[in-house]
């Protein structure tokens, strides 16, 4: 039996499966996989599927293809072109998609201690497994305590200035602006709903991918901020391009919720290269 996501033991259950992937996004998949085979070869050790395709919500026109790569050696700037490419072509092969993003990591990495409450959290629960080695039968069950806490999101204020950098580059582009703005707007509000859920996990004691869900127990803790995070939930679903979104993100909602989270969790191990992302 589950209950807020949550096995009979109070663990987190693995939320996706390839039998829940809705009919239209079928082709994408089985294109994606077999292309994964052509592109990486042998390099590839495990391949998954995550967000709303394996959890079997995605929506044609509107939901993006999320992969995450394990290769058998630390990904080189080859690897990460040959994702990009691949994202490239399967977001303009299929209509069914708004986007592909793949993630790469070694196994060695995703396997060490340092990532177990991280990248091993979300392969064990978030992520369903597509092609070779199935790394979940390495790694612990996990609950919905406070250092998942703060090992998935407690590095918002490193990320912040990088946010900052990007959205000065969006404002001063003057070719696609408006649609890079748009991908911005939804990658942050995911982001930030995302966080602002697990700062409150530990209490509501369950784990969701919903959004929605996440902003409304959010609200329950936090009603102060609760017409932002819903805000936020919204434009994680369907973006506009507005730079004072984006802006109220880095000048506002952000940092306050990155000292809370270091307040309540503590702050991430550091890793290497963190807050080199967007």
């Amino acid at each position: 039996m589950r209950s807020r996501g949550l096995d009979a033991q109070g663990h987190i259950a693995p939320e996706g499966a390839l039998g829940l992937i809705p009919r239209e996004f079928g082709p994408v998949v089985v294109t994606a996989r077999d292309r994964l085979m052509d592109v990486f070869g042998a390099r590839l050790n495990s391949a998954y599927l995550y967000g709303s395709v394996p959890r079997g919500t995605a929506r044609v026109g509107t939901s993006d293809l999320d992969l995450l790569l394990v290769l058998r050696e630390e990904p080189t700037e080859e690897d990460r072109a040959d994702a990009r490419s691949l994202d490239s072509a399967l977001d303009k092969e299929f209509a069914q998609i708004d986007g592909s993003g793949t993630l790469l990591f070694s196994r060695t990495r995703l396997l060490s201690g340092l990532e177990t409450h991280d990248l091993g959290w979300f392969v064990a629960c978030l992520c369903t497994r597509l092609l070779g080695e199935d790394l979940a039968e390495y790694l612990p069950r996990y609950r919905p305590d406070s250092l998942l806490a703060r090992e998935t999101n407690g590095d918002l204020a490193l990320l912040l200035p990088r946010w900052h950098e990007r959205i000065a580059d969006t404002a001063a582009d003057t070719a696609d602006t408006a649609e890079s703005r748009r991908r911005l707007v939804r990658f942050m509000s995911r982001h930030l709903v995302r966080t602002g859920f697990t700062l409150v996990m530990t209490r509501w004691n369950g784990w969701t991918s919903d959004l929605t869900e996440m902003a409304e127990a959010f609200a329950v803790y936090y009603p102060e901020r609760a017409v932002e995070m819903r805000r936020a939930a919204v434009l994680g679903h369907e973006p506009s391009g507005d730079l004072a979104v984006l802006r109220s993100y880095v000048d506002d909602l952000g940092p306050w919720l990155a000292e809370e989270y270091a307040r309540v969790h503590g702050v991430k191990a550091p890793r290497p290269g963190q807050g080199a992302g967007i």
